[in-house]
């Protein structure tokens, strides 16, 4: 989906780009697009999965509420932060000129759009789903039988949960929390003499929005109403003496980003006190149904402190994120066929001993088509294993049950030197953080937070082990969290490995989190890996400017690079300068991106593409021809936990690590890498003005994918002693076409 007029709003179109020499176009804020604008293009490319023919109906219904989940988080963090900006008076402008007034206009139109298109989405489903006997009724479509049942479950299972309230003088407007619902009504007296008024009833926060009526006799119609329309149904139990003349629903969105003070003596306290204030943010959109009555609308504008940009009238259904309680189990056949992922063979050759298989040989796991389970059973086996000393584990994001956390807890209880780095500022799940920390702590783990201002998202774990008269250390690099249930719908990579040097490393950088208040200017001395905020952007750009130098000399060069979001100017620059030199780039961004590509004199040498579809591409890994030409045993291939943006290279604390053993190496480059590249069923192309435009259209039938490619194969440094596959010839490189 094009988002028409959009490259106007986020810079000048390609055609002016192009008119402005390449050596002037480097020192102006054209040469980008923005963040922001970019972002909802690629929440446009998740929408147009909802439209995709050739996925199951539910499946498509998910990725419309999953293009509504994004949107809101947009708007709570990003759109919510720029207007703060407008509020202070702040001008100062964005990488690609823009200020922040101008990019609040800018979003707000695009957005609007993007809001139009989920609602037709949700008209066009509603009718396919009906057409599979899956029914969103409305009260007026429902027989008496059902109407009787409703107010039973209304009275046994709704009511008791609910507070009306008056809206008067004597009762002010209630406090709606962030993502919460409500439903207003205008009530007008039954007796006479009666004064009017306005009724409000939140809708609770744990109550699911659909509920499911009883099957009709022998049909298996599965069907639903809204909880919303069930509450004006039965509004007469809850205003009792009083009729509505009106109702609607509305919906408020809050600020919910959050800032600490530098200098916080307690950063935990900090937090706790930050998050109550998160619930009650400043009010960023107000969505009210389209059917309002005006006064009521008026009235709650008015009463809730709202300003008129806030106000968002949406004609359909508001909050599409709970669209997802729709996809029932009982109804399998509308989903994708369910996929279990693959156990590594090299593992079960040494009779489920992890460390064996290390020792071994380096592996990689990739998610989700092998299991989490792996990385799982690597720490439960450290925490029993007697010979092992000392785990050292980072936590971005987990589950609150998570088996990881267990198992550094049973650690820490058989008398196991124990450190867990929890970062308690992983954004939206800060408070599931701050409860493992307090978990871990009374287990006797030694939990460390971080710095203050630097988040750390470097996934790594590390285990010492004695062996004989040696300490050996078996290390975990990975591209994701240590989440057993996104490891199921994320594509990582997890890599084992055994290597002396990757271990010293590894445990440097722990040293380095846990030894210092503030990040040292001095980065660590390491052997293999670099680490932002030190080394790792300054490694990216020299490996750059090597490619850049090698095309300079009439040698072989080429950049392969996959990631889910390309922001920094300065690794942008550095790109540029090896187009501009020579060097074939590929790159595959799932979601933002500000470079503009395929530009003459500035980026006709870069080729942008963005695969969505059944699971979320999140493994980031870089690859350099060093000396060859694209793929072979010499380049340079990395994987990461870093995106190329500001945040990832200057503020966090981020991991970048060589793939060194060569069939590791072949599976990053000649099976991940190629397979993506190739990819041309769940592919859209970037073209300069920062629009996709799909490679294949879902009418034209079945092309390559990466993911069934993946489902279907198996990978190669797991398969042990089984015979490996080998890569179809289809999958070599394809050469960018030019118009």
């Amino acid at each position: 989906m094009a988002s028409a007029g959009s490259a106007a709003k986020a810079g000048k179109s390609t055609e002016a780009v192009a008119s402005v020499t390449a050596s002037d176009l480097m020192k102006t804020p054209e040469r980008f697009l923005n963040r922001e604008l970019s972002w909802l293009r690629f929440n446009e490319r998740v929408l147009e999965e909802a439209h995709n023919v050739s996925h199951p109906l539910l499946e498509r219904l998910r990725f419309l509420s999953i293009s509504a989940s994004n949107l809101d988080e947009f708007f709570m963090v990003r759109y919510a932060g720029l207007r703060e900006q407008l509020r202070a008076g702040v001008t100062r402008v964005s990488q690609e000129g823009m200020t922040p007034g101008e990019q609040v206009e800018a979003i707000e139109k695009q957005s609007a759009s993007l809001m139009d298109s989920q609602q037709a989405c949700w008209k066009e489903l509603r009718t396919l789903l009906g057409e599979q006997k899956m029914d969103v009724l409305r009260m007026a479509e429902l027989s008496k039988a059902d109407i009787k049942w409703l107010r039973e479950h209304f009275e046994a299972n709704v009511f008791p949960i609910l507070t009306p309230q008056a809206v008067d003088p004597a009762h002010p407007f209630p406090f709606i929390t962030n993502l919460g619902f409500a439903v207003a009504f205008q009530l007008v007296p039954d007796r006479a003499g009666g004064e009017a008024m306005v009724g409000l009833v939140p809708m609770p926060a744990f109550s699911p929005r659909f509920i499911r009526l009883p099957a009709k006799g022998n049909k298996k119609a599965t069907r639903f109403v809204r909880l919303e329309s069930v509450i004006a149904q039965f509004m007469d139990m809850l205003f009792p003496g009083f009729s509505s003349s009106g109702h609607c629903v509305f919906r408020i969105v809050r600020d919910s980003d959050i800032e600490i003070e530098e200098e916080a003596e307690d950063l935990i306290h900090e937090f706790e006190i930050l998050l109550k204030q998160r619930r009650r943010g400043r009010i960023v959109r107000i969505h009210i149904d389209g059917d309002a009555p005006d006064a009521l609308q008026d009235f709650i504008t008015r009463e809730i402190g709202a300003e008129d940009r806030d106000i968002m009238v949406l004609h359909g259904l508001l909050g599409m994120k709970s669209l997802s309680e729709l996809i029932v189990e009982d109804r399998a056949d509308l989903q994708f066929k369910p996929y279990e992922p693959r156990y590594p063979e090299r593992i079960r050759e040494m009779g489920g001993d992890c460390f064996a298989a290390i020792r071994a040989k380096d592996f990689i796991v990739h998610h989700p088509y092998e299991a989490f389970d792996v990385v799982v059973q690597f720490i439960r086996q450290a925490a029993i294993d007697p010979n092992v000393i000392a785990i050292k584990q980072t936590l971005y994001r987990t589950t609150p049950n998570s088996p990881i956390v267990s198992a550094l807890m049973e650690a820490a209880e058989m008398g196991k030197n124990v450190t867990a780095l929890v970062e308690i500022k992983a954004r939206f799940d800060e408070e599931t953080n701050l409860r493992l920390a307090r978990d871990l702590e009374r287990a006797g783990v030694q939990v460390v937070y971080g710095f203050i201002d630097y988040k750390t998202h470097a996934k790594v774990s590390l285990v010492v082990r004695r062996e004989g008269e040696r300490l050996q250390s078996y290390a975990h690099f990975g591209t994701g969290n240590y989440h057993p249930v996104t490891a199921r719908i994320y594509t990582d990579l997890s890599l084992f490995t055994a290597d002396p040097a990757l271990g010293r490393d590894a445990n440097k950088l722990f040293n380095y989190i846990t030894a210092y208040r503030e990040p040292p200017e001095i980065s660590p001395d390491f052997e293999k890996i670099a680490m932002s905020p030190r080394t790792l952007e300054k490694t990216l750009v020299e490996l750059i400017g090597k490619e850049a130098e090698a095309a300079k000399a009439g040698q072989p060069c080429g950049i392969w690079a996959k990631m889910n979001s390309l922001v920094d100017g300065d690794v942008i620059d550095a790109l540029y300068k090896a187009s501009q030199a020579g060097v074939p780039i590929v790159l595959i961004v799932r979601g933002i991106c500000c470079l503009r590509p395929g530009v003459e004199g500035l980026s006709e040498n870069i080729q942008v593409k963005s695969l969505i579809g059944r699971f979320l591409e999140h493994s980031r890994i870089v690859c350099f021809a060093n000396g060859e030409t694209l793929p072979s045993p010499k380049a340079k291939v990395f994987i990461s936990s870093a995106d190329w943006m500001q945040r990832n290279l200057k503020r966090r604390v981020e991991a970048l690590v060589p793939i060194e053993n060569p069939t590791v190496h072949r599976q990053v480059l000649n099976q991940i890498m190629i397979a993506n590249l190739n990819d041309d069923e769940q592919s859209w192309e970037m073209d300069g003005d920062g629009d996709f435009h799909r490679l294949r259209p879902p009418e034209r039938g079945e092309g390559f994918s990466a993911h069934r490619y993946f489902m279907e194969n198996p990978s190669l440094s797991g398969r042990g002693n089984a015979l490996v596959v080998s890569i179809p010839p289809r999958l070599a490189p394809k050469k960018r076409s030019k118009s």
